[in-house]
């Protein structure tokens, strides 16, 4: 038993050591294969195709927990996701309720449109979750690819 608990130890103190931010050894990277070609993330790193091409809705759930405990964000996600899949774009699109996404508008909730796309060009939404409801779901359709 003392010879395993000695082994872990030591194996673990490997992979500390190669792992460190400020290690002076040279790691082998995890990427590189024995004929010292980079792999592509492709082969190393499992990826999905998701339903949910056409975009993904992020719904800032701290926006409303801010202001008076509402639940304003929750009720806008889920009438978003509602009127998704009445209308049958709920494959297409995917509304999810994030955390704080760093805008924090006085009034309003953060809502932002992820889509293929967008190229990293999201548009960041402030939104009334009450009187916004349409023009946003329309904004959202037409960002169908």
């Amino acid at each position: 038993m003392k010879k395993l608990l000695r082994r872990i130890k030591i194996l673990l103190q490997r992979i500390f050591t190669r792992f460190a931010p400020n290690s002076q050894q040279p790691s082998p990277s995890p990427l590189i294969n024995s004929n010292s070609r980079p792999r592509s993330l492709e082969t190393s790193i499992p990826s999905v195709s998701p339903r949910w091409e056409s975009g993904l809705v992020l719904v800032c759930s701290q926006c409303t927990n801010e202001q008076s405990g509402s639940t304003a964000s929750e009720d806008l996600e889920n009438w978003l996701k509602s009127r998704l899949k009445f209308e049958g774009l709920w494959g297409d699109f995917r509304v999810v309720s994030t955390s704080c996404l760093g805008v924090c508008p006085r009034i309003g909730v953060t809502v932002v449109l992820v889509s293929n796309g967008s190229y990293g060009n999201s548009p960041c939404l402030i939104v009334n979750p009450r009187s916004d409801r349409e023009l946003l779901y329309s904004y959202i359709k037409q960002n169908k690819d």
